[in-house]
């Protein structure tokens, strides 16, 4: 039931911001988590039980999870411009990430795979930060907001995590058994999940309290802390299977970066960048997707044939049995996209040190989106991925 216009004018604070627009930021970050609750909630009826099935497999890791690590692609090597303008930095970026990876897998593969998780994990964190540091921004909340808005999505992420390295083994692992550290006292992580309780009544308590003295609620960001707790709680603390931790682990996290990605690509394409690959851009969702999904769908293909062998009804039966010297080789390669993603996300959105980006983004004056940026100083901005 939609609520009365006057009690909905009343509810939003009057310096609301959203990143994308009401129904886009209602859509990637609300809308994700509903779709991964009603994922979990119909498993039964699904048939799932256990490990995710083939066809939540393809959906959900590869058109989803390792989709949005390809699409990092149209900020950065599909740009020649944007190559141009650092290639240092896109020479080094994969070329340090392959490097250590090789390192850390020819000390173990278990030490390969752990240095991954826990790099995924805190790149999964870090963008969770990005979202809710951006709302507060453009809505010039005051230091005391910010720091509250950090300290709830940080114990909605990080609350869980302990509880889970507390409760080793699971049902599920980040990537493979064992990658996470096991040995942390069950009592830990009771503690990190009434720390997590404490930090996030104190942020509602605050949000009521805005309520309460009239100055309304920023309901992007509300919605945005509230999906965060959802996911990370339900898929980790509640989960019971690899389906749910998968389902809630995923969504939330790519399916935003996407809407990200293709903000940033038609921004860039207004002003003249990808040369032949325009049309795809052009092309809207079913374009973007349609290359990502076949780059990722190709990826996964080559993990399949050299390394795992576990869907031949997918990738087909058979493939090179590589021996341990080679996978060294092999491992570090078939991850590079998914590392240089997480590595080239500390940099690449920063507009500190591109201005043009929130233009492109539709986050400035003069940009193609309705919600002006221009309400905080430019440098001060935090987009997802960045690490300051």
């Amino acid at each position: 039931m939609l609520l009365p216009s006057g009690v909905m004018s009343r509810l939003l604070a009057p310096s609301q911001a959203w990143l994308f627009g009401r129904g886009v930021d209602l859509a990637v970050f609300a809308g994700s988590a509903l779709v991964s609750v009603g994922l979990v909630l119909a498993a039964p009826a699904l048939g799932v039980v256990g490990d995710t099935p083939l066809w939540a497999w393809v959906l959900l890791v590869v058109c989803v999870d390792v989709a949005h690590v390809w699409s990092t692609l149209f900020r950065t090597y599909f740009d020649g411009d944007e190559l141009r303008h650092r290639p240092g930095l896109y020479l080094a970026a994969p070329l340090a990430a392959y490097l250590l990876g090789v390192l850390a897998y020819l000390l173990s593969p278990g030490a390969f795979w752990r240095l991954f998780a826990y790099t995924a994990l805190f790149h999964f964190v870090r963008q969770q930060y990005g979202w809710v540091a951006l709302y507060g921004r453009k809505a010039r909340a005051s230091n005391t907001e910010r720091l509250l808005d950090a300290a709830a999505i940080y114990a909605a992420t990080l609350g869980p995590v302990v509880w889970w390295h507390a409760h080793l083994p699971r049902a599920f692992w980040w990537f493979v058994e064992n990658d996470f550290l096991s040995g942390l006292p069950a009592w830990v992580g009771t503690v990190a999940l009434a720390l997590h309780g404490l930090v996030l009544v104190a942020w509602a308590g605050f949000q009521v309290s805005r309520a309460v003295r009239g100055e309304g609620l920023q309901v992007g960001k509300v919605l945005l802390v509230l999906a965060t707790w959802v996911t990370w709680f339900g898929g980790i603390v509640l989960a019971r299977d690899d389906f749910a931790f998968t389902v809630m682990n995923v969504v939330v996290h790519g399916v935003p970066y996407f809407a990200l990605l293709l903000r940033y690509a038609r921004g860039r394409l207004a002003e003249g960048g990808y040369g032949w690959l325009g049309p795809v851009v052009r092309a809207g969702v079913p374009g973007f997707l349609l290359v990502l999904v076949a780059l990722a769908f190709g990826e996964e293909m080559l993990w399949d044939r050299l390394v795992w062998h576990e869907r031949p009804l997918l990738f087909g039966e058979g493939g090179p049995v590589l021996p341990p010297d080679v996978l060294a080789l092999v491992v570090p390669l078939l991850a590079l996209p998914q590392a240089t993603h997480y590595l080239l996300d500390a940099f690449i959105w920063k507009p500190s040190r591109e201005p043009a980006l929130l233009a492109r983004l539709g986050w400035a004056r003069g940009g193609n989106q309705g919600s002006p940026i221009g309400t905080a100083p430019i440098s001060r901005v935090v987009i997802p991925g960045a690490t300051d």
